[in-house]
């Protein structure tokens, strides 16, 4: 087997640019997207809009927060630009229907209602005055003039973007969004400040974390149905997805991101008020579709010792979730990947390297087939979960270790 190139955990040089009198606020993460370069469309995961870009269009997303609060602020990212992004103007709302929402609230940029952000760079804005609930959808609204280029962008968003052509920045009325696409452009987080005091928990991950094969827009992916659980408590806890469909723990994708190792500082480490991780990652290190670059057992290992080396450094409880069936993908599936899954999975389960662990192999697998997906739990490809899967896992995880 080919000796792969793993790249160390070190983090891109960005610069964020703080909101004037942050310090006044006490932030938690409470919703949060994984950055990835842009890529081409396909026909099999449908069209986005990151190569192109946009101008004189204005874009609505919508995401689900997992904490509330009183105040807001949202985080943009031109991690993967190549050129200066120019946001002319930015508003946000609470989500009604599709594209339509309530009244928005402008965002402003060290004060000022447009922002550039440099290559490589990301952007807070400033606080705005919001009064939002555990588990409430914002509509984040973003207007350009002149052609951003390609746009740093999250593929796998499980939930329907809107695009306007010309300045709709705080219409309410959903008609001029005409146009749609199941990823995020440049929107990487929103925190929240003025709730219950709240610490957040990441969960990193691929495809399995991002949530493919759950339905659109219905929330359903594990980290919303985990957010779910915890939002109920008196004393809820932020939950931030920080999957990417596709990804892999040791080498970069051109389709799908920059490695785990690589990205783990600003995915993860850098969110404001994290307290605990979730890792989740390895099976397309491992996977069929890999060759020639199949990761061996001591490799993926390897690569776990080392998040979990940078986490401890920051003072987070580490968790390690095993890795799940995957039998039923001829993409992915090979006997000995399968046979590299069985011993990562059991170094996961014994070695004692994480503070606890989180067993979703063992909850999802089929009785008479451990290594394939339970039938019930499959959303079609054998590998990707659907809904009630989902909701398996996220259920069988003990919130106390959280």
């Amino acid at each position: 087997m080919p000796t792969l190139k793993i790249i160390a955990p070190v983090a891109l040089a960005l610069s964020v640019i703080s909101a004037p009198a942050a310090a006044a606020h006490t932030w938690t993460t409470s919703w949060g997207a994984a950055a990835q370069w842009p890529t081409p469309s396909t026909s099999y995961y449908g069209p986005h809009w990151s190569e192109e870009g946009f101008a004189d269009q204005t874009l609505r997303q919508i995401i689900r927060l997992s904490t509330g609060g009183t105040t807001v602020r949202v985080n943009l990212s031109n991690v993967y630009g190549k050129t200066p992004l120019t946001i002319d103007a930015a508003a946000v709302a609470k989500s009604l229907k599709g594209a339509a929402t309530g009244a928005a609230s402008l965002l402003t940029f060290n004060g000022h209602p447009s922002i550039v952000i440099p290559p490589g760079q990301q952007q807070l804005s400033d606080p705005v005055r919001l009064r939002v609930r555990n588990l409430e959808k914002l509509a984040i609204t973003l207007h350009f003039i002149q052609p951003t280029g390609p746009a740093t962008f999250h593929h796998f968003a499980q939930a329907t973007s809107y695009l306007a052509k010309g300045y709709h920045l705080i219409d309410p009325n959903p008609a001029a969004f005409t146009g749609t696409s199941n990823s995020w452009y440049y929107l990487t987080g929103v925190q929240v400040s003025g709730g219950t005091p709240t610490t957040s928990v990441a969960l990193f991950g691929d495809s399995l974390t991002d949530g493919v094969g759950s339905t659109i827009d219905a929330d359903n992916r594990y980290p919303d149905q985990l957010a779910e659980r915890l939002a109920a408590r008196p004393r809820p806890l932020g939950v931030i997805n920080a999957g990417i469909g596709g990804n892999r723990l040791l080498t970069d994708s051109p389709e799908y991101g920059q490695n785990g190792l690589a990205r783990f500082q600003r995915d993860v480490l850098d969110r404001p008020g994290v307290r605990s991780v979730i890792i989740m990652q390895g099976v397309n290190d491992l996977a069929e579709w890999n060759k020639p670059q199949q990761a061996t057992a001591a490799q993926l290992i390897s690569g776990h010792r080392r998040l979990i080396q940078s986490a401890h450094a920051k003072g987070l409880t580490v968790i390690g979730a095993t890795i799940m069936p995957m039998k039923g993908s001829d993409l992915a599936y090979s006997q000995p990947a399968e046979a590299v899954r069985d011993q990562v999975n059991h170094w996961i389960r014994t070695s004692g390297a994480y503070d606890h662990v989180v067993d979703f192999d063992r909850v999802v697998r089929a009785p008479a087939d451990s290594d394939a997906v339970r039938a019930e739990y499959d959303s079609g490809d054998g590998i990707h979960l659907n809904d009630a899967g989902y909701d398996a896992i996220a259920r069988s995880i003990n919130l106390d270790i959280l």
